[in-house]
């Protein structure tokens, strides 16, 4: 007697995959500068310390004491300096004022040509989220044909699956416009 395959257990099987692609997409929008100050914008920067590299959220206190400042206390004062060079070489235009034990970020409005760089990397993660989406869109779609190949999945299930398999796509797709949208709304203010 031949297995049976459910088409939908295959779609099931990837959504958490679309789900961490979705995930791993609001964290990198956390990362792109807005007018508005983040801890996000900051915190992944590789600090060179000792000979090895830590994100700077494992070397200090990051707080948001007004809208447009950050504020960085490191945990001990010899990581002062290597903050500084990374936040400096970091490319986010922005500069590192030591203040006694702290080092203070205030984020400088920013100017049409960056606006214009910001809109062209959000566009490049855009892709790279949709891009991952249609992989993974690939992958079950293969799988789904497969299972009709060896007969463990109906004809009439097949194209059922295919037809879910693209709601879920275009579902996913939409929650990344959605958040992208948001996101440039924010970059344009």
């Amino acid at each position: 007697m031949e297995k049976k395959r459910d088409y939908q257990e295959i779609i099931n099987k990837i959504k958490p995959e679309f789900d961490k692609v979705l995930n791993f997409f609001e964290r990198e929008l956390a990362k792109v500068r807005t007018g508005r100050a983040s801890s996000a914008l900051v915190e992944d920067i590789q600090v060179e310390c000792f000979g090895q590299r830590f994100p700077l959220k494992q070397l200090g206190l990051i707080s948001l004491p007004e809208p447009k400042q950050i504020l960085i206390q490191p945990w001990d004062n010899s990581y002062l300096e290597p903050i500084v060079n990374a936040l400096s070489k970091s490319g986010l235009g922005i500069s590192p004022i030591v203040d006694k034990n702290l080092i203070r970020i205030s984020l400088p409005p920013l100017s049409e040509e960056y606006r214009q760089d910001l809109l062209r990397l959000l566009s490049q993660k855009i892709e790279e989220a949709k891009k991952t989406i249609r992989h993974w869109r690939e992958t079950a779609w293969d799988e789904i044909q497969d299972g009709f190949q060896n007969k463990e999945i109906r004809e009439d299930d097949k194209y059922k699956g295919k037809d879910k398999l693209q709601e879920l796509v275009d579902e996913y797709n939409e929650k990344i416009e959605e958040l992208a949208e948001k996101k440039k709304k924010e970059i344009e203010s």
